[in-house]
């Protein structure tokens, strides 16, 4: 069976597009999400047929745990996402009564915010971005690893250097302001 000839992908596509909406819906409860997973998943088969290898099992056992793999992808980063918003909810609700009752408060807040902003600038893209997603996205290593296309310990590792550099620069600022 050659995947790449159209006449039999369109024949596999009619076969399995059902068996792969149901293994996606089931994970994420949502039709809109569940019919992007299937196009993921028949997308990733045309483009690189040779990676379904007949030896190890059946196609429509592949295509659906294709299917499962992205979805619970999909739904992890939409529990990230919540757990971040639901982070900046309680930041903002918490900040918002402090700023109305002392508007130095909202100076130094944004004070602050250039600090950190300017210090991320200072980091390599790659460290910038672990940290920005593990700390202001919520993420795990795991999933830092995962958005980046990057093994775990490169993940950690620069998400770990990140944090010391910012440190450092922190530090410096510090000792700066306290000798002036």
């Amino acid at each position: 069976m050659d995947i790449s000839d159209p006449t039999v992908y369109t024949t596999i596509y009619e076969q399995h597009r059902r068996g792969v909406f149901a293994a996606a819906y089931r994970i994420l409860g949502n039709e809109a999400q569940a019919d992007d997973v299937v196009q993921d998943t028949f997308i990733k088969v045309w483009r690189k047929p040779a990676s379904f290898d007949a030896k190890r099992g059946e196609l429509g056992s592949y295509l659906r745990l294709m299917a499962r793999s992205r979805a619970l992808d999909l739904w992890r980063e939409g529990q990230a996402a919540g757990r971040a918003s639901d982070r900046l909810k309680a930041v903002v609700a918490v900040g918002s009564g402090q700023s109305e009752d002392r508007p130095d408060h909202r100076v130094e807040q944004a004070e602050a915010t250039d600090t950190v902003v300017d210090a991320l600038r200072t980091l390599p893209e790659n460290q910038r971005e672990a940290v920005v997603l593990a700390y202001w996205g919520g993420l795990t290593a795991e999933e830092v690893a995962s958005r980046a296309s990057v093994p775990l310990g490169t993940a950690k590792s620069r998400i770990r250097l990140g944090l010391a550099k910012l440190r450092d620069e922190f530090g410096n600022e510090y000792l700066a302001a306290r000798a002036a």
